[in-house]
């Protein structure tokens, strides 16, 4: 009898300030946030749909470097409309390489940049269809 694969449930990230973070990632990726069961100031849960969810913990020690092959990604319909939003909130964005601006094509068409969020992590944004 063959097992059935396991499914994400969801993606944990550990943060400095919550509210901060929290604030980042609605308004940057427009996530609706989830009822979590602790209750205690220091959660804050996102859906990511069929994917899971993401889990903001608040906790983590500031000035953490973290590497770019470390990453979360989100795939958006248009990366042009998403780049004028990271603009519009002076969010630096480059493309695999590091070169400022710039949009990355990955050998199957797909077009990529990365950027960090408010504690670091990195993130991956293209426009690979589902």
């Amino acid at each position: 009898m063959a097992q059935t694969p396991a499914i994400l449930n969801h993606i944990a990230v550990y943060v400095v300030d919550l509210n901060k973070s929290t604030s980042f990632y609605q308004s940057v990726f427009s996530l609706k946030i989830i009822p979590e069961p602790f209750k205690d100031g220091k959660h804050t849960w996102f859906t990511l749909g069929k994917a899971g969810a993401l889990h903001l913990i608040e906790g983590a020690k500031s000035n953490q470097t973290f590497d770019r092959n470390d990453h979360l990604c989100f795939s958006v319909p248009s990366i042009d409309e998403f780049i004028k939003l990271l603009k519009s909130k002076n969010i630096q964005f480059e493309d695999w390489a590091g070169k400022a601006g710039a949009i990355n094509l990955r050998v199957d068409g797909v077009k990529q940049i990365y950027f960090k969020d408010p504690n670091g992590h990195w993130l991956e944004v293209n426009d690979a269809k589902q």
